[in-house]
């Protein structure tokens, strides 16, 4: 996937941004996000995981017990973790835009969004919503539930969010994420980063036919040494045998005629 464009508004110190990384000098590709501390500089990158996964690599996990921040007569309280707190204080609403690339190669555009009750500075925090449109030809993708929204976004990435801030982001404290990362996790990682689960996919069916060849083989052995010919001894030994065979063969065969012979008298 890549990013086209990142726009926003009232998003922590950010009042309002729009930046185009498809023209001019941001389109080829290498660019630094500098500048103060405070300056929004993560808060830009807090939209584009807003906009894509709905979380932040800032705000950690979704644990249960967390603790509530704002003013105690503020009915907007919220948890320490919830990533509606984003919000710029004294806003009424606020979004996060990503314009962006699938790995299709189809342009889409994912939003997030939040507003407070009756659009008032003052009013409750409500639930943040999504919406996912494919740029081409403008057809609205958004799911019946947030949840479905966030899986139809994340095909399209191609990447889900621990790997999104492993590879593509690298928040601040976390460039070494992917250095820990276990080696199924790497492995994985890198096979969606560079589409090479085409040559994971070959090296399972090499295995698979090495396998099914294997057998064959140990077949065709088993054949082998069950019919491989004999030495002159062996040849010899059952010689004699078949002799012996064919000798008591005869023996019987004239001693069933003469019980027949001897039938047919009773018979008369």
């Amino acid at each position: 996937m890549r990013i086209l464009a990142l726009r926003g508004a009232n998003l922590a110190s950010l009042r309002r941004f729009d930046v185009n990384l498809d023209a001019g000098a941001l389109a080829t590709g290498l660019f630094a996000i500098t500048g103060p501390t405070g300056a929004g500089k993560s808060t830009l990158l807090d939209a584009l995981c807003l906009a894509l996964y709905d979380r932040t690599p800032r705000l950690g996990e979704r644990a249960q017990h967390v603790p509530e921040v704002g003013l105690a007569t503020d009915e907007a309280r919220l948890k320490a973790n919830d990533v509606r707190g984003i919000l710029r204080r004294g806003a009424a609403s606020g979004y996060a835009e990503v314009d962006f690339e699938g790995v299709d190669g189809v342009p889409y555009r994912a939003r997030w969004s939040v507003h407070r009750a009756r659009k008032q500075a003052a009013g409750k925090v409500q639930t943040q919503t999504m919406t996912f449109v494919s740029i081409e030809d403008d057809v609205v993708l958004t799911g019946a539930t947030k949840t479905e929204t966030l899986g139809l976004i994340q095909d399209r990435v191609g990447l889900d969010f621990d790997q999104f801030r492993r590879s593509v982001l690298l928040a601040q404290g976390q460039f070494d994420a992917f250095l820990r990362a276990d080696a199924r996790g790497r492995g994985d990682l890198l096979e969606r980063m560079t589409g090479s689960d085409l040559y994971t996919a070959l090296s399972r069916g090499a295995h698979a036919r090495k396998r099914d060849a294997a057998g064959a083989l140990a077949t065709l052995t088993d054949r082998l040494d069950r019919g491989r010919p004999l030495d002159a001894a062996g040849r010899a030994a059952l010689t004699a045998e078949a002799a012996a065979v064919h000798t008591w063969l005869s023996a019987v065969s004239a001693r069933q005629a003469a019980l027949a012979e001897g039938q047919r008298w009773q018979a008369q």
